[in-house]
């Protein structure tokens, strides 16, 4: 047992909303592996493939375990404190969709750059788009069916999401709508010309010296045990188990761990739980192609080896390169998310199968030539969805809450949010960002 903790509450999880609230609180953080930040952690690989999470070898590639973490809706507030810790840059951003069966890039949202499509496409989606039906929306692809039509549906919107959700996006309710605005004013314009960003991170920021000092900063100020990793929460016993054998008793718990896997440890049951997505992210350190985008990022709605999205991180910051290629930028580190029902991980040797397809599809789109670094990691509850109807959200979270285990962050409740938001919401576990200032943890 851990001596000193018997009657204390806890923080479970050393990811962003767990560090925000470790500084808020003084809590002490429990955390399942031997580094912070979760998946939003940098780590540096070479081209020989040695791999370590501090960069003492500047001939690197930086990347992060669950791919590029760009922060955005940040309001002046969560801005302030985020610049307190780790002064940022910010980016307009600048992302397409690759129809690789055209060979075309459309910018973001493709509803609103119509313009870029051939003028038989164009036509026919804005026709369908305007004159839609009406019928009843249940699930995501009847919300994308009904404002969008079946033509940009079959080129873009059903096979983005069958390859994004895994399958679900026939199957789960409409969710995250901000991620693909409806403006049929914007629509019209841009069927006829460029039309002014818009979405849910038109603007961004990030580190200037990677999101990985942020989460040093951040961890600098908090009380964290590492490797503790807990198998069983005891609400009876008011005791937590960990896989090394120990354990410790509680009084309150703020949870950031995955909704789903809190219910499974408390043996709590509510009713057949809502889905989730995991991702291979392939993180990719590659000489550049003749026809690399500049992109941020882009979305794929076709490829071979049935990923969704190409990231460059590169493209946000060059010190994602190892330094000689900096200037020049005759390199790119690249990550790329391929979607696998909920937990299906794939064995080592298909995942290196899966890895090899995609570096020679990147090749053959001429995003790349020689691949010096290829880099999957795992994210086993990457995306979460809910069923139409379904409130076992909200059922999850008011028998955890009866039992004095309070869900928070993005996992810990379910739904989707970006780092600004897990940040705010780990401060309010104790009043804000207004306690912590006072307290002078900045």
């Amino acid at each position: 047992m851990i001596k000193g903790n018997d009657g204390k509450n806890i923080i479970l999880g050393g990811g962003i909303t767990g560090l925000s609230a470790g500084i808020s609180t003084g809590i002490v953080i429990y955390e399942a592996n031997n580094i912070p930040g979760g998946i939003c952690a940098s780590y540096y690989v070479n081209p020989s493939g040695k791999k370590s999470y501090s960069r003492k070898d500047e001939e690197t590639y930086r990347f992060e375990i669950g791919g590029g973490h760009w922060i955005f809706g940040a309001d002046k507030e969560s801005f302030n404190v985020i610049n307190s810790l780790s002064q940022t840059k910010s980016y307009e951003r600048k992302s397409s969709v690759y129809l690789s069966a055209l060979d075309i890039y459309v910018p973001y949202p493709i509803q609103n750059h119509l313009f870029y499509l051939p003028q038989d496409i164009r036509n026919k989606a804005l026709e369908e788009i305007l004159h839609g039906t009406n019928k009843s929306v249940s699930t995501l692809s009847d919300w994308l069916a009904v404002n969008f039509g079946k033509t940009l549906c079959d080129i873009f919107f059903f096979p983005f999401h069958e390859l994004y959700t895994a399958g679900l996006y026939t199957k789960i309710a409409p969710q995250d709508k901000f991620k693909t605005p409806v403006n049929k004013d914007l629509i019209i314009k841009g069927a006829k010309e460029k039309t002014p960003s818009v979405g849910y991170n038109v603007t961004f920021i990030y580190p200037e010296k990677g999101l990985n000092d942020l989460i040093s900063k951040m961890a600098d100020r908090c009380r964290i045990h590492f490797n503790k990793k807990v198998v069983k929460i005891s609400i009876d016993e008011k005791e937590i188990l960990f896989e090394d054998g120990g354990k410790i008793k509680y009084d309150k718990i703020f949870s950031t761990l995955p909704l789903n896997k809190t219910m499974e440890m408390t043996g709590l049951n509510v009713g057949e739980s809502d889905p989730f997505t995991s991702v291979l992210v392939v993180n990719i350190g590659a000489l550049k192609g003749a026809k690399c985008p500049d992109d941020h990022w882009i979305y794929v709605p076709k490829s071979k080896t049935g990923f969704h999205r190409v990231g460059f991180y590169s493209h946000v910051d060059s010190l994602f390169l190892p330094i000689t290629s900096r200037k020049n930028k005759d390199r790119v580190s690249i990550y790329v998310e391929k979607a696998f029902h909920g937990g299906e991980k794939p064995s080592e040797q298909n995942m290196k199968k899966i890895c090899d397809s995609i570096v020679k599809e990147l090749q053959e789109w001429k995003f790349i030539t020689e691949a010096e670094v290829v880099n999957p990691t795992w994210v086993e509850i990457a995306y979460t969805w809910q069923y139409p109807d379904s409130n076992w959200r909200e059922k999850a979270l008011e028998i955890l809450k009866g039992n004095r285990i309070y869900q928070t962050g993005r996992y810990g409740r379910w739904k989707f949010q970006g780092i600004a938001e897990s940040i705010m919401e780990g401060f309010d576990v104790n009043g804000g960002f207004k306690n912590a200032l006072e307290k002078k943890n900045f």
